[in-house]
């Protein structure tokens, strides 16, 4: 019988895990709430408990598998298997994550960044097509990613490579959260595109639904900006369009560096479709460089809440490969 990979992607709400073939078809997947009470010490004996239980279920054991790999937040070590400062999982001390699950299931463990293991996914199975030359750009609260080069990560020398947030877009603009200006993502994620409506809002004096629930205090959100352009409100359009520039624009840096041959863009603000793709496509052409216009293109990602599980079997493809 071929053996299996089991796929880990760790969240502040939840874990998600995966049985997967070595060619990447996720045959079981089930998840568990992240219990982050008392400095999150219960994490990763409740991802092996669950483990061990579900391979009971499947009357199967650490010998059908070549590899578990993981997705975690925070500052991951790659080769010590370690994850510090993932404040979503109230992680603050450095975890020793790698050598508690090894000496628990007797199965090689392979660990990266959330982020660049969605982005894996995506070019293993989704949108990325398989590709070498694939960035994965994830929209959700923040804005995430992960550059794949030659068939590789990009880590950098301190694994800050893919850090396509902070790329500075907007100078002089919306303070970040890492104590900058003007980051992708004051602009251009779910946080983003309310702080675009609420500047903008001020400056508009046309009728619109928008504006009025945000003058009126009421709540609004992503997804309220997105359904009110595409029924055409004046001002919900405007600021989409301000939303689509700056992420266009942030494209066309991308390209112009890297000239992958997909930029994917998935995570929940990604939902929005086509409609949002269509724009962030027209900034990216308008500031690329014409071979890269040609050659670079802008996809919407394809796997949804199974990249980081498919993405996690992936790396220890990866590592198996280097390994060998």
């Amino acid at each position: 019988m071929s053996k299996k990979i089991l796929g880990i992607d760790l969240g502040g709400t939840s874990v998600k895990l995966a049985i997967l073939t070595e060619e990447g078809e996720v045959q079981q997947k089930w998840s568990i709430e992240t219990n982050t009470l008392d400095g999150g010490k219960q994490i990763v004996p409740d991802i092996i408990e669950s483990v061990h239980h579900h391979l009971d279920l499947y009357q199967m054991d650490a010998t059908d598998f070549v590899g578990i790999g993981m997705g975690s937040p925070g500052a991951v070590d790659r080769i010590k298997g370690t994850v510090t400062g993932a404040f979503n999982l109230n992680w603050k001390k450095k975890q020793e994550v790698k050598k508690t699950i090894e000496n628990a299931l007797q199965i090689p463990f392979f660990i990266d960044n959330d982020a660049n293991v969605a982005a894996l996914g995506e070019k293993w199975k989704g949108a990325g097509a398989d590709n070498k030359d694939v960035v994965f750009i994830t929209l959700g609260t923040g804005v995430g990613g992960g550059i794949i080069a030659n068939g590789g990560l990009v880590h950098g020398v301190a694994d800050s490579g893919g850090e396509i947030g902070h790329i500075t877009i907007d100078p002089g603009g919306f303070e970040c959260s890492c104590g900058k200006r003007g980051c992708l993502e004051t602009v251009a994620s779910a946080t983003g595109i309310l702080n675009l409506a609420r500047k903008h809002s001020d400056e508009f004096a046309g009728d619109s639904t928008l504006k009025n629930m945000i003058d009126d205090g009421r709540q609004i959100s992503a997804k309220v900006v997105f359904d009110q352009a595409k029924e055409e409100d004046e001002f919900a359009k405007m600021v989409v369009d301000r939303f689509a520039y700056f992420l266009g624009l942030a494209c066309s840096h991308i390209g112009n560096m890297l000239n992958p041959q997909y930029i994917v863009i998935g995570g929940g603000v990604s939902n929005a479709g086509e409609f949002l793709i269509e724009q962030v496509r027209h900034y990216f052409e308008e500031h690329s460089f014409p071979n890269v216009r040609k050659t670079t293109k802008i996809r919407r990602a394809e796997l949804g809440n199974d990249a980081g599980v498919i993405g996690a079997g992936y790396l220890v493809k990866q590592n198996q490969t280097h390994s060998a």
